[in-house]
């Protein structure tokens, strides 16, 4: 049964993973097309009255109202036509709405997206980029749902006459809608939110906006109000006055700046040492979540990010500074690119007062700091990347390669005791170790130990640590004296075969040379369950029939994730709340393992949520991309207590099994697949 605290907090991790994937959703639609705002900022920069081009306008104007720089730039004799007012009337919004239904439902989604964006466009004199990111995702999810209406009583030889005619007439509809319905609503939000953005200015209170913004930066909450908020409005702004102060809330690289300089002068051990580097990818990079990992080790710094981010924003106010569009990624080069001509003074002086800021109340931190050393990086970076959802491309500069990824290390002479490592010590690790357990005993070496332990119980005490590449980081800052190899593929990982080469090498004449004759493959399972015995009865077995799905209808993994902890769900294993902790478990590690298999799990936090152990089992006609590995087979699991570890061990041997894979690929009964993992028991 759940404690009181983990039923708190389950919640709360629930909603910001909800904030986190909304923030994602609209980003998928933006930052596909950043290179568009960037084009459309600088042909503003350049050829309007005031741009580069004309010396700023007024008596330095250089370019006549005749001009070809007036007929790009739409002014003088040109002020009707020009690029800068269409594009951003309707080529920004029609990409967003195209990309959105493009998301949902590929490019028949992405047209009547656009067809259904048209009608926002028109129907209202703003720029519509949230009209566009509520039609262009409703054009394409809605298309999908009427397409699957009828997509099997088409008669063969009119599938295209019934498709190009319903996305025609279905996209009118919306276009229709939107122009009526959708445009003044959106219109109205967009008046109301630039009045309270008015509001704030006027009374000097948007600094204060940065006690949300920068704290939701850390926890990658903030695409939510970027893209959901400060992007269309900062862009409505900068076509009425041609800049806006609400594209530098996020994209101040000042208050990271300065913690990462606090860390060069006062940090200790790795932080320290990798600040420098980290500097230079967030300044000029661009990259800002790669000081994120710094202030998740020492979170009172979020007090620097913070008033660092108010100052910083407190002198672009008062300098009446602003961007002319979105400066992405948050490179300072990006931001003077997009910098208006009369704002480069505010806005260097709103980048060095916010890092300076930021570094003085680092500084004091660090300094009073009673800590022996600066934390844990390469967990603060692991937990960066979990509330992130995916790797990060720039972890790797924060590990300062300490992490061994090879059969080579510190540790010398005979392996005897081997760890597989993972984030709580189950699911994946638990398969993995079975796998590398079963090649040990089938080369003869009985006195080698596998087990799998989570990376917090680890001790510098082992042999060899063996952890998913993306977990051995961490590991390696545990146990320093073991030996580390990094695997991404649990069930076929060709380092298995490697570590059994290596003990050949180290454990030759060390009283542990392999017997001449090879363990069974039989006995080598870490149990004779792994074989279907005959007689088995089916009530035994924690997957039921009602369990067991062929053809599941998910297309990606989180649909996926759903489908077989939907099935936990129906057969009473489990509730809700433990299906919503499979994909928390997803974004940390990944639980693909191989051999087209995926085994979804809950974290260990959501263990209340578990009535009883079971399995569900799910087997697609396509493969699903998980997360660029192939998956057609997705085994939900549910364990009381320690159960999932027998059960994952006695999963890896089915599929290690080429001809019982074979078999389940050929089954067109879920009778079948019970008979198949029968020998699953508990």
């Amino acid at each position: 049964m759940a404690t009181p605290a983990t039923a708190e907090q389950q919640p709360r991790a629930s909603a910001r993973v909800r904030v986190q994937k909304f923030g994602t959703f609209l980003s998928t639609m933006v930052m596909p097309n950043i290179g568009a705002f960037i084009a459309w900022g600088l042909i503003t920069a350049l050829f309007i009255e005031s741009g580069w081009l004309n010396l700023g306008g007024g008596p330095r104007a250089v370019w006549g109202p005749d001009s070809w720089v007036a007929h790009i730039g739409g002014w003088g004799d040109f002020a009707d036509g020009g690029m800068v007012g269409p594009m951003i009337t309707y080529l920004l919004p029609l990409l967003i709405g195209y990309t959105g239904g493009k998301n949902v439902y590929d490019m028949r989604g992405g047209v009547v997206g656009a067809i259904a964006t048209m009608g926002v466009i028109v129907g209202t004199d703003i720029p519509m980029f949230m009209g566009a990111m509520i039609m262009g995702p409703l054009g394409g999810w809605s298309m999908k749902k009427l397409d699957a209406l009828w997509s099997h009583r088409i008669r063969p030889g009119f599938e295209m006459l019934v498709n190009n005619f319903s996305a025609g007439i279905w996209g009118m509809l919306l276009a229709i809608a939107g122009f009526f319905v959708m445009a003044p609503v959106v219109k109205a939000f967009s008046t109301f939110a630039s009045s309270v953005v008015d509001f704030l200015v006027r009374h000097d209170l948007l600094p204060l906006t940065s006690i949300f913004i920068e704290p939701a930066k850390i926890l990658f909450l903030n695409n939510a109000i970027n893209h959901g908020i400060l992007t269309p409005i900062g862009t409505n702004q900068a076509v009425e006055t041609g800049k806006s102060i609400l594209f530098l809330l996020e994209a101040n690289p000042g208050p990271g700046l300065g913690v990462l300089l606090a860390f060069m002068f006062f940090g200790k051990g790795m932080a320290r040492g990798s600040a420098p580097g980290a500097a230079i990818i967030h300044f000029l990079g661009g990259i800002h979540e790669i000081y994120f990992p710094y202030v998740l080790m020492k979170p009172k710094l979020l007090a620097a990010v913070i008033l660092g981010g108010m100052s910083g924003v407190f002198v672009e106010v008062l300098f009446g500074a602003g961007l002319r569009a979105p400066a992405a990624p948050g490179s300072i080069i990006a931001i003077y690119l997009q910098t208006a001509s009369d704002s480069y003074l505010g806005v260097t002086l709103g980048v060095l007062t916010a890092a300076a800021v930021s570094f003085a109340v680092s500084a004091v931190l660090l300094r009073t700091d009673r800590a022996d050393d600066d934390g844990d990086l390469t967990a603060a970076t692991a937990q960066m990347e979990a509330n992130k959802g995916t790797k990060s491309s720039v972890a790797g500069a924060l590990a300062g390669g300490a992490a061994g990824t090879s059969l080579e290390g510190a540790h010398s002479g005979p392996i005897h005791d081997i760890v597989f490592a993972c984030d709580a010590g189950m699911g994946s690790s638990a398969m993995g170790a079975s796998v590398l357990r079963r090649k040990i005993r089938q080369a003869g070496y009985t006195d080698v130990t596998v087990v799998n332990k989570a990376i917090s119980s680890l001790t510098d005490t082992v042999d060899l640590v063996v952890s998913h590449e993306d977990l051995t980081p961490r590991a390696a800052e545990r146990t320093r004296s073991a030996l580390h190899v990094s695997v991404s593929d649990f069930m076929s990982s060709p380092r298995y075969d490697e570590i059994v080469d290596l003990l050949g090498r180290t454990n030759r004449g060390e009283g542990t040379t392999p017997s001449t004759t090879p363990v069974p493959a039989a006995a080598a399972a870490d149990t004779p369950a792994a074989d279907t015995p005959a007689g088995t009865d089916p009530s035994s077995s924690p997957l039921p029939l009602s369990g067991i799905r062929l053809g599941g209808s998910a297309t990606t993994r989180d649909a996926a994730i759903d489908e077989a902890g939907g099935l936990l769900v129906d057969q009473g294993a489990v509730t809700q709340p433990y299906v919503d902790s499979m994909h928390e478990r997803e974004a940390s590690v990944s639980t693909a393992m191989g051999n087209l298999l995926a085994i979804p799990h809950g974290t260990n936090e959501a263990k209340g949520s578990i009535h009883r152990t079971g399995l569900s089992f799910v087997r697609y006609d396509r493969e699903i991309d998980w997360d660029g590995k192939p998956v057609r087979y997705v085994v939900g699991i549910a364990g009381v207590g320690d159960d999932h570890l027998a059960i994952l061990a006695q999963l890896a041997q089915v599929f290690l099994d080429e001809d019982k894979l074979a078999t389940m690929d050929r089954a067109t009964s879920p009778e079948e697949i019970r008979d198949l993992l029968a020998g699953i028991t508990l």
